[in-house]
């Protein structure tokens, strides 16, 4: 952003001392706006010195959606964004079909009022027409609404046809309405006007009143260049889409509620991929919507806010969607980046999804949903932050998934955490799941955090390898023999970390010989859920100890307290068993630790060939009881 050279500086203050027409809201919309945003940016160049209605805002950055590129907030919005100052305007009095302005370059007829150049103009009153802006290319327009309501019947209520930029600021206590009725007309000039809002300029909205924005057939707010909201409330209600940036739609404060019939805010530029991105740094977002509540061609950086979305109906309206449709809580092409923020996700499909990478760093997401809780088609990674998946199909997905910060918790009716790569724009889960390969690339990596996955599927599923050195996981099911706890294609090692895991018996998996930490993998019989299982060395200390919260036939232990030679015992309810390494790894599962019984029936691990040639029997068979719900494990 440009420094504002200090003489400038000083002749405007003078100036703006001197206007008295509009001073009356003028602070109090500046630290209202200012208070709604959490966003810190270096003021604006003046363009001129005698007249603050042509102050220049910066230009700000456009392109910035590479995803090697953090976004930072001096890149996104100039001071004049965020103010909401506004002086010397010239009034325009609305009053029916007709309006009344002595100021040349205002012309009403025919049921418009057209606005020519730049400067700052108060509109109040009641108006059945058309607001249009026609300036020059370098002009900035600032439209002050001070309890304006205007409706047009077929088209835009404000139509921006040219000019920089313009600024819409709404009057602190004041109540604003812009609303389209009827389908739109076709245009002479081949603009395709479909928005009650429609701009060809970057367009703003600030101050700190209330600006209701209604249309019948098609979208809310519409530019093809770039959309900021600073500060106000907003009520939105469209057939189609609520807020659409060709090149951007960026949101710094404000309270922002959306109620459209197809996507709630929507950014899209297939002529540069540079463009068609989102951009969040603060304020509160309500979104309602038919398909997706963000979708962005491009990328997608979240920094701080709170946000409550419900696309499609929401995870109760599964077996009702259209497969064909998308109806995600958050969906980027590009990079989709979540840094801090409070989320409350209530989707018919992915919750989180992005066609590349999907990042987590900060902030707290509530999540429900029909489909997969956090997607991505390369790399999903969380590093900070609190992610709880009450439900969902699959809770976190993609090529690769890695953890290695925060706190994860979900429940899953198929796999707890599940990379396999692979891109889906549809629905998945119950509408047709993601069908995936064995993949070299996929990969589960844990360094970090807290895991905790009640799955009925597999709990950890790669169709690659698994990789653990750090954290806590735990993971609670499945019930059923069909999956298992552990599940990978080629191998799995532990280095450290601890490892707690208690679910079915046909496809139970421990992790592999190349492992450098202790991992036991031992058949428990049919114990119910609720049933403590504790594990202790041979001096009698507590290794682990935790209660399931659902039925299970085998668990997986592995701590860093486990040696390859050490002797312990594992008592699950009123049964005891001796275990005696010899090697990091004690029951190799589906790799030969089974014997006593077929997979899926009656009998336990008894008699597998361990490593280093121990043969140890295992608890007793029976096949397990139907699940008992429940998150929570207990250590």
């Amino acid at each position: 952003m440009k420094k504002k050279i200090l003489a400038v500086t000083i002749a405007t203050a003078l100036i703006v001392s001197c206007f008295t027409s509009c001073d009356n809201n003028t602070s109090s919309d500046s630290q209202a706006s200012q208070a709604e945003s959490s966003t810190t940016v270096s003021s604006d160049s003046a363009s001129s010195a005698t007249d603050i209605s042509s102050v220049s805002d910066s230009k700000t950055s456009d392109s910035g959606s590479d995803s090697d590129k953090q976004l930072t907030a001096d890149d996104m919005f100039s001071d004049r964004d965020l103010s909401g100052d506004y002086s010397e305007c010239t009034d325009i009095t609305l009053s029916d079909s007709t309006a009344s302005c002595s100021d040349s370059s205002v012309t009403v007829a025919d049921g418009s009022v057209t606005i020519t150049k730049a400067g700052t103009y108060k509109l109040s009153g009641t108006f059945t027409g058309q607001i249009i802006v026609n300036a020059g290319d370098s002009d900035k327009v600032q439209l002050v609404l001070d309890n304006a309501s205007i409706t047009k019947e077929e088209s835009a209520a404000l139509y921006i046809i040219n000019a920089d930029k313009v600024f819409i600021t709404t009057v602190k206590g004041t109540e604003n309405t812009l609303s389209s009725t009827g389908k739109f007309a076709s245009s002479d000039d081949e603009t395709n006007v479909d928005g009650a809002i429609f701009s060809k300029s970057d367009i703003t909205f600030n101050g700190s009143g209330t600006l209701n924005v209604k249309c019948e057939s098609k979208h809310g707010i519409v530019t093809k260049d770039d959309l900021k909201i600073t500060g106000g409330t907003y009520n939105i209600t469209s057939a189609s889409q609520g807020l659409s940036g060709k090149d951007s739609v960026r949101i710094a404060g404000g309270i922002i509620t959306v109620t459209s019939g197809t996507d709630g805010i929507h950014s899209e530029n297939t002529d540069d991929t540079e463009k068609g991105y989102v951009y969040i740094s603060g304020g509160t977002l309500n979104i309602t919507s038919g398909n997706d509540c963000i979708d962005a061609s491009g990328t997608v950086d979240i920094k701080d806010g709170t946000f409550t979305f419900k696309a499609g109906g929401g995870s109760s309206e599964k077996t009702t969607g259209d497969s064909t449709e998308s109806y995600k809580g958050i969906k980027a092409d590009g990079v989709l980046t979540i840094s801090g923020g409070t989320f409350d996700i209530d989707t018919l499909d992915d919750a989180i999804h992005s066609n590349a990478d999907v990042t987590v760093s900060g902030g707290t997401l509530d999540i429900s949903t029909g489909d997969d809780g956090i997607h991505s088609g390369n790399n999903t990674v969380v590093s900070g932050g609190e992610i709880n998946i009450a439900k969902c199909y699959e809770g976190l997905e993609g090529q690769t998934v890695t953890v290695s910060g925060g706190k994860v918790t979900l429940t899953s009716s198929d796999d707890g955490i599940n990379a396999a790569g692979g891109d889906n724009q549809g629905v998945g889960g119950g509408f047709g799941p993601d069908s995936f390969s064995a993949d070299s690339e996929a990969k589960i990596t844990i360094t970090g955090g807290e895991i905790h996955v009640n799955a009925s599927g597999d709990g950890l599923d790669s169709n690659g390898d698994i990789e653990i050195s750090g954290g806590t996981v735990y993971v609670y099911g499945p019930t059923s023999n069909g999956n298992g706890s552990l599940d990978y294609e080629n191998n799995a090692v532990i280095t450290g970390g601890t490892v707690i895991m208690a679910g079915s018996s046909g496809m139970a998996m421990n992790f592999g010989s190349e492992s450098t930490q202790g991992s036991i993998l031992a058949s428990t019989g049919n114990a119910s859920a609720g049933t403590a299982v504790k594990l202790t060395d041979s001096s009698g200390n507590v290794i682990a100890e935790f209660t399931p919260t659902v039925s299970f036939r085998t668990v997986v232990i592995s701590t860093p307290d486990i040696t390859s030679d050490g002797t312990y015992t594992l008592t699950v309810g009123d049964s005891t068993q001796e275990i005696t390494m010899s090697g990091y790894i004690y029951g190799s599962g589906m790799g030969g630790g089974f014997g006593g019984g077929q997979h899926g029936g009656n009998g336990g691990f008894g008699g597998g060939n361990r490593p280093g040639g121990n043969n140890h029997g295992g608890f007793g068979g029976g096949n397990p009881p139907d699940m008992n719900g429940g998150q929570t494990a207990t250590a």
